[in-house]
């Protein structure tokens, strides 16, 4: 918990220095970082090691997501925007909490662990493909 929420302290001055899209990014790699860890094996330092990685990429990628919502639409479209975002948001959380329990049941910890690699895939290909849409539309 420390490592998701300690972070906040500075994430946004780091959005600030590197873009939203940098921090989401490096997040998405922290959470690879936290699956390879994890699938390491089972001692206590790569629990440890893994959980940090997790909370690291979480706060990462959820402040940075959150900076790039907030710079997507006009003021007046404020509160249907934001109040779209928290039901997908906590819908998607709702959701992969239910499957994680699932996967872990059905196949274990290591399938749990593999099932990160490609959510994490789909999600570069979600920032690469807004950054191509971003820059065609600078042009």
């Amino acid at each position: 918990v420390m490592a998701m929420f300690g972070p906040s302290f500075f994430t946004g001055s780091l959005i600030h220095r590197f873009g939203a899209e940098r921090i989401l990014a490096t997040g998405l790699v922290l959470l690879i970082g936290c699956a390879t860890v994890a699938l390491s094996g089972l001692h206590l330092w790569q629990f440890w090691s893994a959980l940090i990685l997790l909370g690291l990429g979480w706060n990462f990628g959820f402040i940075g997501a959150t900076a790039m919502v907030a710079a997507s639409y006009r003021p007046s479209e404020k509160s249907k925007v934001q109040g779209f975002h928290d039901f997908v948001l906590f819908g998607s959380v709702a959701f992969s909490s239910l499957m994680s329990g699932a996967i872990y049941n059905a196949w274990g910890w290591t399938m749990l662990n593999w099932v990160v690699f490609p959510v994490v895939a789909l999600c570069f290909v979600a920032l690469g493909t807004l950054k191509l849409a971003g820059s065609r539309a600078a042009s």
